[in-house]
């Protein structure tokens, strides 16, 4: 879940700093001296302010989790203890029976949530980490599965398949704020339609994107799925089984006050066959059951 919501935010802030900025210097000049919009030459501005952000996100979303996670690298050639070293073995030998041949970062974090995301801009340069919670609450086998659920994230490159994705939203993010800015512009006296327009594409654009997430999330939730089965292959199919029954144990054991702040590994949290628009993974019972009818 963090791992898209930072994506997510990331990809925001960037797509509005750089319409800010565009803006601010006149190059996204799509409206022509009759005051129409010039349709053409807005989309090729939003497909390049769309693509750019989602791109710049992509680039950053590693360097972003560390900082904002607080992750601490493992490095796999100094001195770790018993348990570090346990989990560096781990994940490099599922990546290596992956078929990575660059083996991923490996960090951990101090949180007591039940939590386990993998991130990175390419195959070659991505990142798994773990909270503290999520060793001291799982035994062996279910952080074996998550950790192959997750290096299946990086194996079926999710990340750079929800980048085109994000970029296209954008797209369709940033024109049609525009036309929605103009139009509003239309309704104020002309000395101030300019920073009516200003104002007014920002706020489109942050509305638009938040609508915009949902497809990005629907897209989540359906390449959890296709992770659970690379969790299934690469760990076996009885500790992925295993992680998300232990997942789901979990969240049963979690009083009212500690669901309602939706802390889980591969989100925990919401009614059961019942998931938001805005979740970002099935329910887990579901996705138990795709796993066990499952032929792998």
């Amino acid at each position: 879940m963090k791992r898209i919501f930072l994506f997510i935010l990331t990809n925001l802030l960037v797509m509005v700093t750089i319409g800010i900025i565009l803006s601010v210097v006149g190059v996204n000049s799509y409206i022509n001296e009759s005051g129409g919009i010039n349709f053409q030459q807005l989309l090729i501005f939003s497909a390049i302010v769309g693509f750019t952000g989602a791109f710049i996100s992509l680039a950053m979303s590693r360097w972003m989790a560390k900082m904002m996670m607080g992750v601490q690298v493992l490095d796999p050639r100094g001195s770790l203890s018993s348990g570090e070293r346990e989990l560096v073995d781990m994940v490099h030998q599922i990546a290596r029976d992956a078929g990575m041949t660059v083996m991923p970062e490996v960090g951990i974090y101090e949180s007591k949530e039940v939590n386990a995301f993998a991130t990175g801009p390419s195959k070659r340069r991505s990142l798994v980490a773990v909270s503290t919670g999520l060793l001291e609450m799982m035994d062996r086998d279910a952080v074996e599965g998550i950790i192959g659920h997750e290096v299946a994230h990086i194996v079926n490159g999710d990340m750079v398949t929800m980048t085109l994705l994000q970029g296209v939203v954008n797209t369709f993010v940033v024109f049609l704020s525009r036309i929605a800015a103009w139009a509003a512009s239309r309704f104020v006296k002309e000395d101030v339609a300019p920073l009516v327009h200003f104002i007014a594409v920002i706020v489109f654009q942050i509305v638009f994107s938040i609508l915009g997430s949902l497809v990005v999330f629907a897209y989540s939730r359906h390449r959890e799925f296709h992770a659970d089965r690379g969790g299934a292959i690469l760990a076996g199919k009885d500790k992925m089984i295993h992680a998300l029954q232990s997942l789901q144990r979990y969240k049963e054991r979690m009083v009212v006050g500690e669901q309602q702040t939706s802390v889980a590994t591969l989100k925990i949290g919401g009614k059961p066959g019942r998931v938001s628009w805005f979740s970002t993974h099935p329910d887990l019972g579901d996705r138990i059951r795709a796993l066990q009818e499952a032929q792998l």
